[in-house]
């Protein structure tokens, strides 16, 4: 299965292993399917890189593709992939194209896109992606999150469950941390400043002036790159 593929599956909650990718071995993908994955796949590398503009028109393509189906479905799990690197980069507005589909949605979609607001319901908790679940629980211990977030293989995915944790007031320093070296680690320029920029607020705020100046010279650097 392409890398792809497996991003979506543990990111939107897909059900089907392969709704964007064609399968090794299997029957050759037709040409929406190709060209959708290849547009989405580079529109969420535009938009952690920084680049807003190249995001939208790479997702419009994507959607387009997509739109040629008339699925629904795969129409909802594109707009919350979407979501979800905004989510990333801590960046918590509404997922608007989303919630134009939400009465249409299946309920799994449903349950991920009120996971990206951390608001999922406790009985919809189940419907997650397995790594997902610890970080919607609210009554997680932060040792029991922090281990859900170091057992999330996928950068992207561990990114996402850091950032619900993050707007439900429950990500510890150390959670945080994590965030900032994932984000570092992939050279995701926009989570990285966003997650740089929570911890030298916080910083600031405990009154931690030698930390929150070492935080805003990286964010300097990281601001410099672009």
């Amino acid at each position: 299965m392409t890398r792809f593929a497996r991003r979506w599956r543990s990111t939107a909650g897909a059900a089907a292993a392969a709704l964007l990718a064609a399968c090794a071995g299997g029957p050759a993908a037709p040409d929406w399917q190709l060209n959708s994955k290849a547009a989405i796949d580079r529109a969420v590398a535009a938009y952690l890189a920084g680049d807003s503009a190249l995001e939208a028109r790479e997702f419009e393509m994507g959607r387009a593709e997509i739109a040629r189906t008339g699925r629904v479905d795969l129409m909802s799990r594109a707009e919350l992939i979407r979501c979800a690197a905004r989510v990333a980069s801590l960046v918590f507005d509404a997922c608007e194209g989303f919630e134009k589909l939400r009465p249409q949605a299946q309920a799994r979609e449903r349950a991920y896109a009120d996971f990206l607001q951390a608001r999922v319901q406790a009985q919809d908790i189940g419907l997650l992606p397995p790594q997902q679940r610890v970080a919607a629980a609210n009554n997680s211990s932060a040792e029991a999150s922090l281990d859900a977030l170091h057992a999330i293989k996928d950068p992207f995915s561990r990114l996402v469950a850091a950032a619900v944790l993050f707007q439900a007031g429950r990500a510890s320093p150390t959670a945080m941390a994590l965030a900032v070296d994932t984000a570092s680690d992939q050279g995701w320029r926009r989570p990285l400043l966003a997650w740089l920029n929570a911890q030298a607020l916080r910083a600031e705020k405990i009154g931690a002036t030698a930390e929150a100046e070492r935080l805003r010279r990286r964010i300097g650097l990281v601001q410099g790159s672009n």
